[in-house]
């Protein structure tokens, strides 16, 4: 899987380190910055760089971390077809793709340690949507397409 990766300078360490997990579990990571701890790009940024990969199809999972994971997951969420869910936990980070199906996660660097974040990350990763009952899987299907049509309107 291809997962695009993202922080500024509060989220730089953290990222590094998810990263290198990452790789050392087999993904293909696409880093969008912060790559250099010394010339930081903020959250708003390096954000919409991976939005921006997910929203593109050129990645499929976007991770995207700042002090709290809140402001990142607010700008990812401007983009059309970017469902980016701020997480704390990992029930958190599942329920965010078995019941929304996000394809984006925002997390905190200063609010994890390393093994923390890898486990979200790794809950967030593996996750599928809804496998649930049937008449579950339907109802959530469509709860989704109507937030899909919502955002046609909100997106012109």
């Amino acid at each position: 899987m291809k997962v695009a990766i993202g922080a500024d300078n509060l989220g730089f360490e953290l990222k590094e380190k998810v990263k290198k997990h990452l790789l050392e579990e087999g993904y293909d990571i696409i880093d969008l910055g912060t790559t250099d701890i010394d010339n930081p790009i903020l959250y708003i940024e390096a954000s919409d760089n991976v939005a921006k990969a997910v929203q593109s199809g050129d990645a499929e999972r976007g991770i995207v971390i700042c002090g709290t994971g809140m402001g990142v997951s607010i700008i990812a969420n401007k983009h059309k077809g970017v469902y980016c869910a701020c997480v704390e936990s990992q029930w958190a980070a599942r329920e965010s793709r078995t019941v929304n199906d996000a394809n984006m996660i925002g997390i905190g660097g200063r609010i994890f340690g390393e093994g923390m974040a890898n486990d979200i990350v790794d809950t967030f990763l593996t996750a599928p949507f809804c496998q649930e009952p049937e008449a579950r899987v339907k109802n959530l299907s469509r709860l989704l397409d109507q937030v899909r049509a919502f955002e046609e309107k909100q997106f012109l």
